[in-house]
């Protein structure tokens, strides 16, 4: 590491010998009154800037990070492993050996690498702003003051943050020291630890904010250490932020004015930065006139191929080991011959351009070719955060190349930026990108390489393979008929667990009881199985027949419509069980009308708990969350819809997977509960009339502690012993059969409905609200609207009584039977939004009374 060192000390008089010449920070302390005071050195490493952020109007720029300005690779390395070095100290051997570094995404990630390299053998992983499908979050924190402010641990191996050794956290500004709070205090809690230690190029804290720290170690019960090359403070005037961004609206404008192109800036009034006269790239500007990026054909980088080395992360956005350590430095030679020779003849000044959060790949690529070729080369990388470019000496940012972004980020298109590079004089360019950024965006007539075409001869694309680390699932396969269930095995995988042989069933007064008076949840037992009477047997087929061509058609409306608008190739995912039916006929829809073989699985969501997190892991590893689509049979009040809603947000929070659409499509929906639906008629369907034995003989789902671990699917239990009355694959079979008859009917009317506001307008909760009300129930949960939800309170629960609307016919046939069976009552209501609304006996203990003060029983 002797040129590390060396490099270090010759950057650091580089830079104070320029900024004894104009130091470029000196344009924003004019204009807004900012002061930067503290070490000697502080005005070498850092210059400053305008941000466009409501937060913070300006930006102290780093002159050795390698992030906004231009510097040589090994005065860039030479710093983080210098502080590296610095941290090992303070530690001392034994606990420098035990230590983990964690770096900020994306500015200080390089940094963070590097200052493990300068500790010695500690692994090292960074945050990022990137979620990877199937790697569950470690943790998260929020850095309020940034343009981007959330942050995910994707570690591969969670153990890397779950030691007792020193954690070190690595940032490149220690400004308020929120950022760090914020880790500390979400990994403390998960993963407490005795000692931390936070390093920063610089230490920018005021009295007030340093005090905070040490408070927070107090509460804590950890020590906090802090290392930063240089210290001091940054005192802001009175109204420093409007008068800064009153300054950039001022600056825009004239940018606007003066026709500057998106390529180059803007740029405003200020000294002329030229290229150098035998660089090939004209000068882009004079005093006094803003900037304009020259214009030209669109010209394709030549592609280096660097032989990474197979199993070499990109980085460390999942960890990045001693081992992987060893491997880079063996094939760093190598791979710089290649770009050396890729490298135009007679190329005296070359950059290296890393791409947002990948900064250490190709900063050691910088300094390896900086070590063995005989070219100048400087280092820096793109990045998220926009910085107003002023062409004059005395600011950091002298200019800007804008370009979309190209790797399809998860908070959607934006725009990316390279500072310092236009006009700089390079002989070439090579940019150094991961795969994940190697897209179409990277290589339009807009895009970075043609915008960086524009201001060099050459540029070369090395193009690293981005790490997607294979964690071993811990997670079984989806069980299948006829192991599970009576459906064929290709019809649907349930992503559950076979409690089969668990005694679960409980009385239903016992159960009602239990869960009105908090002693249990309704996941946590099951009903008995009802087992229906001839007369009941009778009704259902003869409500088969009558509506099948009705469901068939609605099931094409809804599969018509969720190919139209959700995914060509979807991902079914019923909601067990009441959905599992409907995802089974959607996907037989699909085979029929389009040729389409569907997945097809069922998970588990209990209302109040959420849907089934390691199912969702699961799909995440085996799908594009993106093309995943919940199913459901009904809707009543929309309660599963608001709980999927919750659901998935608190598992993005948790999981940092993201992509999953909250939005159920359901066969019927009368509560006008979703956008995606055949009908938003309250009519019976047949399998709304029995349990098991129309689901594939599979039970409600169980949700119990004993029962699952935090590594397992929720249960289920199949009931074997009720084949003999099973019309599940009949049911099925009567509806597909009624395809072809419906099918230009099914189409024509999902096509109107596509051309329509199918807003929800949540009818039906304000409803329930109302019944609520005026039959003194005061808990919607014991309100249950619709046929569907009518009939699953006279199988399951302790009914109260049935409000039906008025002239209401055959749909409401088998729920006539059923409460007499019960002695339930039937009330007539005139102006029901529902076919009928059943009502759960309110308060009810086993001495309660129904409607007609006669016990209720089953």
């Amino acid at each position: 590491m002797e040129k590390a060192e060396q490099a270090v000390n010759e950057g650091e008089h580089q830079v104070s010998d320029e900024a004894d010449r104009v130091w470029s920070g000196s344009w924003v302390a004019e204009r807004l009154g900012v002061e930067v005071v503290g070490d000697d050195r502080l005005t070498g490493l850092l210059g400053m800037a305008l941000r466009r952020n409501p937060k913070r109007a300006h930006l102290l720029v780093s002159n050795v990070l390698g992030k906004h300005v231009p510097q040589s690779p090994s005065v860039v390395y030479g710093h983080g492993v210098e502080l590296g070095r610095r941290v090992r100290e303070l530690l001392g051997a034994e606990e420098a050996a035990r230590a983990v570094v964690l770096g900020y995404a994306e500015t200080a990630t390089g940094l963070g690498h590097s200052v493990a390299d300068g500790l010695g053998l500690a692994p090292y992983l960074h945050s990022t702003r990137r979620p990877v499908a199937g790697v569950a979050a470690a943790g998260g924190f929020e850095e309020s003051h940034s343009h981007a402010t959330s942050h995910l641990l994707l570690p591969q191996d969670p153990a890397l943050l779950g030691g007792d050794g020193p954690l070190v956290l690595v940032d490149d500004e220690f400004s308020t020291g929120n950022t760090v709070l914020n880790t500390v205090r979400d990994l403390h809690q998960r993963y407490p630890r005795r000692r931390y230690v936070v390093v920063a190029l610089v230490d920018m804290r005021s009295a007030a904010d340093a005090g905070r720290l040490e408070e927070f170690a107090r509460e804590i019960g950890a020590r906090v250490d802090l290392v930063a090359a240089a210290s001091g403070t940054v005192r802001l005037p009175e109204g420093v932020l409007e008068k800064g961004q009153e300054l950039v609206a001022r600056y825009e404008s004239h940018s606007a004015g003066e026709g500057s192109s998106a390529g180059a800036a803007p740029s405003w009034p200020g000294a002329q930065f030229p290229a150098p006269p035998d660089s090939g790239v004209a000068p882009l500007g004079t005093r006094g006139t803003a900037r304009t990026a020259p214009t030209g054909p669109h010209t394709a980088a030549t592609r280096i191929d660097l032989h990474w080395p197979a199993d070499l992360p990109d980085g460390g956005r999942h960890g990045f080991t001693p081992a992987h350590r060893e491997l880079l430095e063996n094939a760093l030679p190598a791979m710089a011959r290649r770009l050396a020779h890729a490298l135009p003849e007679g190329a005296r000044r070359v950059h290296i351009l890393g791409f947002e959060e990948l900064m250490y790949a190709p900063l050691r690529l910088a300094r390896e070719l900086e070590r063995s070729a005989d070219v100048e080369v400087r280092y820096s990388t793109t990045t998220r955060s926009p910085v107003l470019a002023v062409d004059d000496p005395g600011y950091a940012i002298r200019t800007r190349l804008a370009f979309p972004a190209h790797d399809d980020p998860a908070d959607g298109p934006g725009e990316r930026y390279a500072y310092n590079v236009a006009g700089a004089g390079f002989d070439a360019v090579v940019v150094v990108v991961d795969s994940a950024g190697d897209t179409p965006a990277l290589h339009t007539p807009d895009g970075l390489l043609a915008r960086l075409a524009a201001h060099t001869p050459r540029v070369l694309l090395a193009v690293i393979p981005s790490y997607a680390p294979e964690r071993p699932s811990m997670l079984p396969e989806p069980l299948r008929g006829p192991a599970f269930s009576s459906y064929a095995p290709e019809e649907v995988g349930w992503l559950l667990q076979d409690l089969s042989d668990v005694t679960l069933e409980a009385p239903t007064e016992e159960r009602e009881e239990a869960i009105q008076s908090g002693g249990a949840h309704y996941a946590e037992s099951l009903p008995v199985e009802y087992q229906p009477s001839e007369q009941y047997q009778e009704l259902f087929h003869a409500a088969l027949e009558d509506s099948a061509a009705r469901i068939a058609q609605a099931v094409g409306v809804v599969t018509e419509t969720v190919l139209a608008e959700r995914s060509p190739r979807p991902v079914l995912v019923s909601l067990a069980r009441a959905g599992t039916p409907v995802g089974i006929l959607m996907r037989r829809w699909a085979q029929h009308r389009h040729g389409l073989d569907l997945p097809h699985y069922a998970v588990s969501i209990v209302r109040g708990r959420g849907i089934d997190a390691n199912a969702l892991r699961w799909l995440a590893r085996h799908h594009d969350p993106r093309d995943v689509v919940f199913v459901d049979g009904w809707t009543g009040k929309g309660a599963i819809t608001r709980e999927l809603a919750r659901a998935l947000e608190e598992f993005e929070k948790s999981d940092g997977i993201t992509g999953f659409d909250p939005e159920i499509a359901v066969l019927a929906d009368p509560g006008s509960c979703v956008r995606t639906y055949g009908t938003r008629e309250d009519f019976l369907i047949p399998s709304a009339c029995l349990n098991s034995t129309v689901s594939g003989l599979i039970s409600r789902t169980v949700l119990r502690a004993d029962l699952v671990g935090p590594d397992d699917f929720h249960g289920a239990k199949f009931y074997r012993e009720l084949a003999g009355t099973d019309v599940s694959v009949a049911f099925l079979d009567a509806v597909s059969a009624r395809f072809p008859e419906v099918a230009d009917a099914a189409c024509a009317q999902a096509k109107e409905l596509l051309a329509t506001d199918r807003s929800p307008t949540w009818e039906g909760w304000a409803a329930v609200e109302r019944i609520s009300e005026e039959y003194a129930i005061h808990d919607v949960n014991l309100v249950k609207p619709g046929v569907g939800e009518t009939t699953r309170v006279m199988l399951r629960r302790v009914p109260w009584k049935v409000l039906a609307r008025a002239g209401a016919g055959s749909d409401l046939d088998h729920v006539r039977l059923l409460a007499e069976q019960r002695g339930v009552p039937v009330e007539e209501v005139d102006g029901l939004p529902y076919t009928c609304v059943g009502l759960i006996h309110p308060q009810y203990t086993r001495g309660a009374t129904g409607a007609d003060g006669k016990a209720v029983s089953v």
